[in-house]
């Protein structure tokens, strides 16, 4: 299993919206910059990920899991990108703040504190337990 980070801005799609759309889980469109694309691509039926609201918020507040490969978005006129389904696994019972990953000297080489703005991207299996841990799950 491999793990990743969705970011979304709640005024756009929310955390509250995710776990309301059920076990039928959503797909996530609207990725248009290639390394993100790549990312969605080589994502796997059962693949983790945080969820992250972006912009209001700036904190991790859930976990989704990828429930369909890669395929075309239906709102890419060009049809050169594409996009996964996700389901809302559990809720983080405390966010971790943007802020707080930055303070965590152990989170200095995520693509989060390096690269904001890519709006999907990679999660390291360490990287991925310190912020469970912070964000109140024992993994």
């Amino acid at each position: 299993m491999r793990y990743w980070l969705f970011k979304s801005e709640p005024s756009s799609w929310s955390w509250d919206q995710q776990v309301a759309a059920g076990a039928k889980g959503t797909f996530w469109n609207g990725v248009r910059n290639h390394q993100a694309k790549l990312n969605l691509q080589a994502m796997k039926k059962g693949d983790r990920g945080f969820f992250y609201h972006s912009n209001e918020g700036k904190a991790v507040v859930g976990i989704v899991e990828v429930i369909r490969e890669y395929y075309p978005d239906h709102t890419d006129e060009t049809g050169k990108f594409g996009m996964v389904d996700v389901k809302a696994v559990e809720a983080l019972p405390k966010p971790v703040t943007l802020d707080e990953i930055k303070a965590e000297p152990r989170l200095k080489d995520m693509v989060l504190v390096n690269n904001s703005r890519l709006s999907v991207q990679p999660v390291t299996p360490e990287q991925w337990s310190i912020i469970c841990r912070m964000g109140g799950l024992d993994r």
